[in-house]
């Protein structure tokens, strides 16, 4: 069972910490005094009571939302509108107290009041994942934790956004993360904005408000700039990116600034508080947040959320500040980061346990129960208990060691499980490259093809399996889907006989293990040009829905490359097998401009291997492999490829084409394994491990050589 798909619905993000994480809370007689019936919200010092309330609505959105429908609901932008908000009142506070920001003061207090509970819960999701879910999640539950311990879960996640190999990657116990390494982030970055604006201030004389509102709307206006240019450019990744959030935070700095000018009559408040928790409610519904956010449709759901602010406590029995002040929605706004933390791998977990893809009614109330449970507790000891311990040792250093002495147990326990799984798969690796028992392509068409009941570990184990690929992904020679550049590596010796381009996206790409044990042995230089998702065509191509500008370039660039390079041949597809929808044609096809692209090549004296595409899996192989046997994770061939190759009915073919199929090394009659001679075949559902392909060289050298002059 997998956890939820991150396909199209990014992870939801924590929410702000509480409020005592800037300020210390006073009354809510008193914030209702100062903002009851008049004709104003207050200055906005202090504690808000429905500020609490905010949150408790907030946080509920988020995990209901999350639960019982499978997508974002805008919550995460109100917390980082209540991060702004409250983190610009605090620091604006204390310049005018003690006409500076105390840094160490600042950064200290927030080290004891937010590694204690983040770290509890990364401790439990460790043990979590190595409890519940499937070896093939370890990896990425690691790793996610130390990006998420060290507050760079938002760009981990980001280059996972746009990594083409990625995609069918399963949600980790950890991506809600990523909004609280953006807070971090902020966290870092607000006290310098403040300082620097105070000191502008100060040296020209003019109010220190009023240049911190000048300062925060040029952030604004950049950042909310930026955010809207780069979602419609690359909305997965902007996401997840800091400059593309900064405005949200900086929208709330900027009603921090603001509110203390605002007086507007209670009528008027009163509308502005059910407005706001109206749309608030209904964004998530109206407005599909995880692909349009963040640019300027998240203005929808942090707005409201500001129109809630400046509403206010009304003390007015019609006003939606009331429901807000309730004492259950203040309990749930108390414990809404922890609550936070909490509810997002508890249901990963859920899932992976119970085997569904959603929960059910009941399912999820028990999700929320267990959440809220593990919410108190940690509340319960990293406040009363951390607390408690720290009340008579103050001091900026002892706040430092609190939070350290949270995280640095968290860390070393990712390193020293990461270390584990390495040593055991450097083992098995060890262990397969000395034991016969693992032919690969070599059993085909005998008994070892199909290792039903056999002792001998499959290798590479599934849950190594999403490392078992080409070196050229290491080396960082293979093009990402975001960027337009061109990237070429070469291999091979300095004294070569010939030159053979590989050219095109991850399907040409999981080639290149095989032609690297070929050129080894054939005196071959390689010439890697490869770029995810992108096939090797002067027609024009899609990706999401939208086209792929940076592939149609990269196309260009490459052909002006191999015009100066003039390789023996171009190894490229030939074809191009689908079985998502959204990604193109479905079955298998001659791709639009594939012809022209050889004919082009043809004229420059270049000869291409074109090769037949593979097949495509509806699961994935590691996944499968982890909870069944070999027998029962078997692909159909017909899925995604043609009962008869498109190739045999092409017409007017370039002389300089040679075409070659590898089907009958991948698949049985209409069956295809995914462990061929105890050997794993596919590493997720689409690309061949770089293991398998190996064992497929002398195949590839033959049939190239019976074709070719090579």
């Amino acid at each position: 069972m997998q956890p939820p798909s991150t396909s199209g619905s990014p992870a939801v993000p924590p929410p702000v910490a509480p409020a005592s994480a800037s300020s210390p809370p006073h009354s809510a007689a008193t914030a209702e005094r100062r903002s009851g019936g008049g004709p104003g919200p207050g200055s906005g010092a202090g504690f808000r009571p429905e500020i609490q309330g905010l949150r408790a609505v907030a946080v509920l959105l988020v995990a209901a939302y999350h639960i019982w429908l499978g997508r974002v609901s805008g919550g995460v932008d109100v917390f980082l509108l209540l991060t702004g908000f409250l983190i610009t009142g605090s620091l604006l506070r204390a310049v005018e107290r003690r006409g500076r920001v105390d840094f160490a003061a600042f950064w200290s207090r927030l080290v004891k009041r937010l590694f204690p509970g983040a770290a509890a819960a990364l401790a439990g999701i460790l043990v979590a994942s190595l409890l519940f879910l499937p070896s093939t999640a370890w990896r990425e539950a690691i790793s996610g934790v130390v990006a998420s311990a060290l507050y760079f879960e938002n760009w981990h996640l980001a280059l996972n956004s746009v990594d083409y190999l990625a995609q069918n990657s399963s949600a980790g116990p950890v991506q809600h993360f990523w909004s609280l390494s953006v807070q971090g982030q902020f966290y870092l970055l607000w006290p310098l904005v403040i300082t620097a604006a105070a000191a502008l201030a100060r040296a020209a004389g003019w109010p220190l408000r009023g240049v911190t509102g000048t300062v925060l709307a040029l952030v604004f206006a950049a950042s909310l700039t930026y955010s809207v240019v780069l979602t419609e450019a690359d909305q997965p990744w902007a996401y997840f990116d800091t400059g593309a959030r900064l405005w949200e935070l900086a929208l709330g700095g900027l009603l921090a600034v603001a509110l203390p000018h605002l007086r507007l009559y209670r009528p008027l408040r009163i509308v502005l508080g059910w407005a706001g928790l109206a749309a608030l409610v209904a964004c998530g519904l109206l407005v599909p947040v995880s692909t349009m956010f963040p640019g300027y449709i998240a203005l929808w759901p942090t707005l409201a959320a500001a129109a809630v602010i400046v509403g206010g406590s009304t003390n007015s029995p019609l006003a939606a500040d009331r429901l807000l002040n309730l004492r259950p929605m203040h309990y749930i706004g108390d414990h809404a980061y922890t609550l936070y933390l909490w509810h997002w791998p508890v249901l990963v977990c859920y899932l992976a346990v119970a085997d569904r893809t959603t929960p059910s009614l009941t399912g999820g109330c028990l999700i929320l129960a267990v959440s809220m449970a593990l919410a108190v507790a940690t509340r319960w000891i990293t406040e009363n208990g951390v607390d408690a311990f720290t009340r008579t040792r103050t001091g900026n250093l002892w706040s430092l060691s609190v939070g350290a002495a949270f995280l640095v147990p968290v860390l070393a326990g990712a390193w020293v499980w990461s270390g584990y799984l390495d040593q055991e798969q450097r083992r098995q690796e060890a262990a397969a490259a000395r034991s016969a028992d693992y032919p690969g392509a070599a059993a085909i068409g005998t008994p070892a093809a199909a290792p039903a009941g056999s002792p001998v570990p499959i290798n590479p184990a599934p849950a190594n399996a999403a490392a078992d690929v080409p070196v050229t992904y290491a080396d960082g020679c293979n093009q990402g889907t975001h960027s337009f550049e061109l990237i070429m590596c070469i291999y091979g010796p300095e004294d070569y006989d010939r030159t053979i381009a590989l050219v095109g996206g991850s399907h040409a790409a999981h080639w290149f293990p095989a032609l690297q044990r070929i050129a080894a042995e054939k005196r071959w230089r390689i010439v890697n040009l490869v770029k995810g998702a992108c096939m090797f065509t002067g027609a024009e191509q899609m990706r999401g829905g939208e086209v792929y500008h940076s592939c149609m370039a990269w196309n260009e660039r490459v052909m002006a490359e191999l015009a100066e390079l003039r390789p023996d041949a171009v190894f490229t597809n030939a074809t191009r097998t689908n079985i998502d929808a959204s990604a193109g044609p479905l079955g298998e096809v001659v791709v639009d401009g594939y012809v022209q692209r050889w004919r082009e090549l043809g004229e420059m004296g270049i000869d291409v291997i074109a090769v037949r595409d593979t097949p495509r899996l509806d699961f994935a192989a590691p996944d499968c492999l982890a909870e069944e046997p070999p027998e029962e994770c078997v692909g159909r061939r017909y899925n995604a490829m043609a009962r008869v190759s498109p190739l045999k009915s092409l017409d007017d073919v370039p002389a300089n084409v040679t075409f070659l199929d590898f089907t009958d090394q991948l698949c049985q009659g209409d069956m295809c394994p995914t462990v061929i001679g105890n050997v794993l075949v596919y590493w997720d559902r689409a690309h061949i491990t770089a293991t398998y392909m190996r064992t497929l060289a002398p195949v590839l050298r033959s049939r190239i050589e019976a074709a070719t002059d090579l």
